[in-house]
């Protein structure tokens, strides 16, 4: 299906004719300013105001050649909803992997984008604190030893025990504190994870402190696609729903996956809500930063259409001209979204079915609102 969007272009010539128009009705340059000079200005339409209600115009389609009126139509949604989003990492499946102690690299053994699995060593640092560490940790072992059997033997279990978890806490992991013999400034960092490499911070000789990010890493077993949903089709989607997805890399190929995660938040500039979908990756062919086009299997519903000569676009809204009866309309500001069928939009907001809104010479009745309210339009 193809997605009716109004580009910049076709917005810039909107304006364009837009301008052109209003010069044409309130410069002279109408066909009545080929007619004779003696001949009276037409009227302008009048403005009907009604308290704290909307501002609204009299003027007919009879005043006005080409002027028509058409219903807003409220039609049926398909049972799946398309949308284009991108791919990122799941960040529950990332880790930062940062030093936890002062001192210097001494050894890099992996680069940005390697693959690691998790356990794999790393890096090597040298550091006096681990040295300090382990001395004490062997001091607190040997006296276990000493005081076994003894009153004092639960003393220096705890010392024993006190000094594990420091080296715990300085990244020692338990393997590497049981294989301890003696007390060496150098220890090996491995990896928390198996993954990629995604941020590279290590350089041999460099010096680090506690909380300095090493190397961060990323899996793609599963990844996120995040995309964008218009707030008119939130009551149609939920956790759990399962998805397709298509990249351009590989346009045959088929990713399937669920929808894990729908925001709480509703932009209000756009009306959509930002959902995250959970997507089967093998063969770690989605990469972080692809586009890719989401399809989710959803329930029917219904959808809100209008053809797009209904609409005036002026700055950064549109606006559509609405019959309120007797002649009279109501200049509203409406939010569209794409729709699958050419020459007409879908209404997210600003418009309701059965609303009849002005298609024929549009802009024609847009110029003349301004005009008459002493604008430049």
């Amino acid at each position: 299906m193809t997605l009716i969007r109004l580009s910049w272009l076709q917005l810039a010539v909107t304006s364009l004719l837009l301008v052109i128009a209003s010069a044409t009705i309130g410069c002279g340059g109408s066909p009545a300013a080929t007619a004779p000079n003696d001949q009276p200005d037409p009227q302008l339409p009048k403005f009907v105001h009604q308290g704290q209600g909307p501002e609204l115009m009299r003027l007919a389609p009879a005043d006005l050649a080409g002027m028509t009126l058409t219903a807003v139509q409220s039609v049926e949604l398909p049972g799946t909803l398309q949308t284009s989003g991108q791919v990122t990492f799941d960040d529950r499946r990332v880790a930062s992997i940062i030093s936890r102690v002062s001192g210097r690299i001494e050894e890099v053994r992996v680069s940005q984008w390697d693959y690691v699995q998790r356990g794999q060593a790393i890096a090597t640092l040298y550091s006096p604190d681990i040295m300090t560490a382990e001395a004490e940790y062997l001091q607190a072992k040997a006296m276990v030893s000493k005081l076994s059997g003894t009153n004092d033997d639960e003393f220096g279990r705890s010392m024993l025990e006190a000094s594990k978890r420091k080296l715990d806490l300085l990244g020692i992991e338990p393997a590497q504190i049981a294989e301890i013999t003696v007390a060496a400034p150098t220890f090996v960092m491995h990896a928390p994870i198996s993954g990629n490499i995604v941020q590279n911070q290590a350089l041999r000789g460099s010096a680090v402190n506690p909380g300095d990010v090493l190397y961060s890493l990323g899996t793609l077993e599963d990844v996120w696609i995040t995309a964008d949903i218009y707030e008119g089709d939130l009551a149609r989607v939920k956790p759990g729903q399962e998805l397709s997805a298509v990249t351009t890399a590989y346009p045959d190929e088929i990713f399937h996956g669920t929808l894990a995660r729908i925001s709480p938040n509703v932009d209000p500039a756009t009306h959509t809500a930002q959902i995250r979908c959970e997507v089967r990756n093998p063969g770690f062919k989605l990469k972080p930063q692809m586009l890719a086009r989401v399809t989710i299997v959803v329930q029917p519903g219904q959808a809100l259409v209008v053809p797009l000569d209904a609409l005036v676009f002026e700055t950064d809204k549109y606006f559509a001209y609405v019959d309120s009866g007797n002649d009279l309309l109501e200049r509203r500001a409406v939010t569209i979204g794409a729709w699958n069928e050419e020459g007409y939009a879908r209404v997210i907001s600003g418009l309701s079915a059965g609303d009849r809104v002005v298609t024929g010479q549009t802009i024609q009745v847009n110029a003349v609102w301004h005009q008459a309210h002493g604008e430049s339009s």
